[in-house]
């Protein structure tokens, strides 16, 4: 039996048609997800595996993606060894007692099987839905210097004045924060591999923010690490970051199988750079104009993805909450029955 057509794209491989998922594609766009949420937490609803197994299939059952994400954060395994990690809604991550001296390194504990039991059991339950169909889960984790910068920061945002004040003026201890967080990346990847997940990413969201000597000195190589230790596990592996278009040719050499590009290079230039299977890049604002205006942004970028293998269709970022529904089936119909990109 072949590889779903997801899988084969992340290889390189020929394809039946383009694949497509969508980063976010479960949550508050989703009526069907605000009737089942509520305005719960969302790190109580992670920590139910009947209700995020329930949001993890929804927009595979609303849109036909060719691969599921699992309902989860990059906070969660922080959260889980108790460092004081909580999702403020319309804030995002906060946490009580930001990362700032070298004790707070004893914070940072291994992750071990049982903190995260309740993501493993969403995992099963996910895999076991989907053992009939077509479609991988794809498990996920923030990268070091993501997750450092929520850690540092003690909230999202937009001039990362703390954290890179922490890594030029001391640096061993920046060290010493990535090396704690790599080895607990790496146990949170391979617990969902172990579970049935087919594929993962490593989402370093913030990686944009850094020039690329910051990025090669200070989060390359703990990103590096990272795919180093999940290597052996045989599943394909994709980076992302958003605002990374000059960091491509030093990301592409982090150790993934994929690199995923966001719409501020256009999708044929960020081929180029990426030089090995790339996923993207539709900005998620085209969506917002309704089912034409985002068809046709659709088709500009699967017109730059050309002909050749290894691409998978995706947006450059999240879906936005208020995308309609609708816009995004349409999008998937037009990639399935357009899309050239290794299709054989």
């Amino acid at each position: 039996m072949s590889d779903p057509v997801f899988i084969r794209a992340c290889r390189g491989e020929s394809v039946g048609h383009v694949p497509v998922w969508f980063m976010r594609q479960a949550g508050r766009s989703l009526p069907e997800y605000r009737a089942l949420r509520g305005s719960g937490s969302i790190l109580e609803a992670i920590a139910d595996p009947q209700l995020a197994c329930e949001v993890t299939l929804q927009p595979v059952r609303r849109y036909g993606v060719d691969a599921a994400i699992l309902f989860s954060d990059i906070v969660v395994p922080y959260h889980a060894i108790g460092f004081g990690v909580d999702v403020v809604p319309g804030r995002g991550p906060v946490i009580a007692q930001p990362f700032r001296e070298s004790r707070d390194l004893a914070r940072l504990r291994d992750l071990t099987v049982e903190d995260i039991a309740h993501v493993t059991a969403t995992v099963d339950l996910v895999v076991a839905h989907l053992a009939s169909t077509d479609t991988p889960l794809i498990g996920f984790a923030g990268a070091p210097f993501t997750v450092a910068s929520y850690l540092v920061e003690g909230a999202p945002t937009r001039d990362f004045a703390v954290i890179k004040s922490l890594m030029h003026s001391d640096p061993a201890l920046f060290d010493q924060l990535l090396d704690r967080l790599v080895p607990i990346t790496i146990a949170f990847l391979r617990a969902q591999v172990a579970h049935g997940a087919r594929a993962l990413q490593l989402f370093d969201s913030w990686a944009g923010s850094l020039t690329r000597d910051e990025y090669r000195r200070f989060a390359l190589p703990a990103t590096q690490r990272v795919f180093e230790g999940v290597a052996d596990l045989g599943v394909p592996t994709i980076l992302f970051g958003v605002g990374t278009g000059e960091l491509l040719t030093l990301m592409r050499t982090a150790g993934s199988d994929v690199l995923g590009i966001d719409w501020h290079v256009d999708l044929d230039e960020g081929r180029r750079r990426a030089a090995k299977a790339v996923q993207g890049n539709l900005d998620p604002a085209r969506c917002l104009g309704g089912v034409e205006l985002g068809v046709s942004a659709a088709r500009e970028v699967l017109s730059r993805a050309g002909t050749e293998g290894g691409y998978i269709f995706n947006l450059g970022h999240g879906v936005l909450p208020s995308t309609d529904p609708a816009v995004l089936e349409a999008v998937v119909r037009v990639v399935h029955e357009e899309g050239l990109a290794g299709v054989q």
